[in-house]
């Protein structure tokens, strides 16, 4: 079946009672729910649809319960590669594997998924279509929005605004919403196809490492031999990055911290030499924290990654991006007015909020690779070590139980 997108600008009703803007995870899944609940849902994407995002496409467990409320995941677990753990290496070149609900699917066919799903339950999506500004009454009350491709524009006038706008902060900016222009991290990822490597290589594989402290490389097994391989770096916010402890760090420079991890991984190390590279190493920034910027203002609501929905300590923000997606959608459909819809959508973000503090107390981990092989080393020698890194990879314990001084004297000492 040929999917119902892309529609173009000139197809934009006047009026609708909800435009979402930004068709990745947050946007679909919210404009979906939406949908589902019989309201009249248009949903703009300023690319054509299939299109790429750069990304580790990592689905982890918080992803998977995210997919099944939206009832797709089957059809993602069949176009994606399952894997039955995340293998973290430390330094020392220890290793272990973390079990878990895991799966890889490159961005541009998850979201291409999630799209088609939110079309199949009654949205209406155009695509190319930029967001410029927002709409306001004569109160300030946003009450839709102006798009654009090439030289034509249109305003649709709605009862609800959701920006589901990504990393970048023009959107927020426009909206009045934007409290931190500077992306919290940055990330640098390509694509290699190596068939004979699939079956050799079939875990999550994160990489510690001295030479890429601050940071860690990644290794991810798509389908059909192909591999997003990476790297991150969780404070890059500014010049300097403070970890949790107060020492100061240096931010790397992405290229170089690549380079480093293909030197020191053998596993990358032998998918960037022998491997079929597709396409050019892409860099994107991330929003972190579920911080720097507003979540809502009467008329609009900001969900997913505009509104800071990717862990600080691992880059991970496709499961939270759908979870603050469904939270949106939720509030519109269980309440009524401004006041009423936006406590709604408050309540249930600042649910999530402890989480991401304790995401962020964790990062200074990335910063001390020594502290990482402590970690491995006594996981290796002790299963209920190895079950609490599993449970805080399931979302059934905080990081900062063990990825703290106090869990590591635990660890010692317990």
């Amino acid at each position: 079946m040929t999917p119902d997108w892309n529609h173009p600008l000139e197809s934009l009703p006047a009026t609708c009672q909800v435009l979402v803007v930004g068709a990745g995870p947050a946007g679909s899944a919210c404009a979906r729910l939406l949908a589902q609940a019989g309201r009249d849902v248009w949903l703009v994407d300023a690319q054509a649809f299939p299109r790429d995002k750069t990304c580790g496409d990592g689905l982890v467990p918080d992803a998977h319960a995210a997919l099944r409320r939206l009832g797709v995941h089957e059809r993602v677990l069949q176009a994606a590669r399952t894997a039955l753990s995340a293998r973290c290496v430390a330094p020392s070149g220890r290793a272990i594997d973390v079990p878990g609900e895991l799966a890889v699917l490159p961005r541009r066919d998850l979201d291409a998924i999630l799209c088609q799903a939110a079309v199949e339950a009654g949205v209406r999506m155009v695509a190319p279509a930029r967001f410029i500004a927002p709409l306001h009454d004569t109160s300030g009350r946003v009450v839709g929005a102006q798009v654009g491709h090439g030289g034509l524009t249109r305003e649709v006038r709605c009862n609800w605004l959701v920006l589901a706008t990504g990393a970048a902060p023009a959107a927020v900016l426009s909206a009045g919403l934007c409290e931190r222009r500077t992306p919290s991290a940055m990330a640098l990822r390509t694509y290699i196809r190596h068939p004979a490597l699939a079956a050799e290589a079939p875990h999550l594989r994160f990489v510690w490492h001295r030479r890429l402290r601050g940071g860690y490389g990644w290794v991810f097994p798509a389908p059909d031999g192909l591999f997003n391989i990476g790297v991150g770096v969780m404070d890059s916010h500014s010049a300097f990055a403070e970890s949790s402890a107060g020492k100061r760090h240096k931010v790397r420079n992405l290229r170089q911290l690549f380079d480093e991890f293909v030197a020191v991984d053998a596993v990358a190390g032998r998918l960037v030499r022998e491997g079929e590279h597709l396409g050019e190493l892409k860099g994107a920034p991330l929003r972190c924290d579920l911080d720097g910027t507003r979540w809502s203002a009467p008329g609009v609501l900001v969900t997913g990654e505009a509104a800071g929905a990717t862990y600080a300590l691992t880059g991970e923000g496709i499961g939270k991006a759908l979870e603050t997606g469904i939270a949106a959608a939720e509030s519109l459909i269980a309440h009524q007015g401004d006041t009423a819809v936006e406590a709604g959508y408050r309540e249930r973000l600042e649910a999530l909020k402890p989480r991401f503090r304790n995401y962020r107390q964790a990062t200074s981990f990335n910063h001390f690779p020594s502290l990482v092989s402590l970690v491995i080393w006594r996981a290796q020698h002790s299963p209920r070590i190895l079950a609490r890194i599993s449970d805080i990879l399931n979302e059934r314990r905080m990081p900062g139980s063990l990825l703290s001084w106090r869990g590591f004297k635990g660890m010692l000492f317990g």
